[in-house]
């Protein structure tokens, strides 16, 4: 009986760890947005891009574990939310434009000029 409630605490301390970790990835995003605005840059881009892809990933995985059931389901689920976050933070931090008079903005959003 023991062992058992040794495991359960044990994972109790991770997943505290792991709302620890999202609550605080959640306060560093409200501070990157306004200082990727006013210093844009290669190393906030980055930054900006693999926080809101995590973010991204953590949240839609928590709908995974709420809402699909059954080890095949789960298995592709999670390999489907894998390849989605591996395409959103490539496409967020793919082919910058950066230089002197350039942009900062990927080349695919030209067309956003302000």
């Amino acid at each position: 009986m023991h062992i058992l409630c040794h495991m359960a605490s044990s994972n109790s301390k991770a997943a505290s760890l792991h709302w620890t970790a999202e609550r605080m990835l959640s306060v560093l995003l409200l501070a990157m947005g306004p200082v990727a605005y006013f210093n844009p840059g290669p190393v906030i881009d980055y930054s900006l891009a693999a926080a809101l892809t995590l973010h991204g990933h953590w949240g839609l995985g928590q709908v995974l574990t709420d809402y699909v059931h059954g080890d095949t389901k789960i298995k592709m689920a999670n390999a489907a939310l894998f390849l989605l976050s591996t395409i959103t933070f490539t496409g967020l931090s793919s082919e910058y434009d950066c230089g002197p008079g350039r942009s900062g903005r990927p080349k695919r959003w030209s067309w956003l000029r302000v």
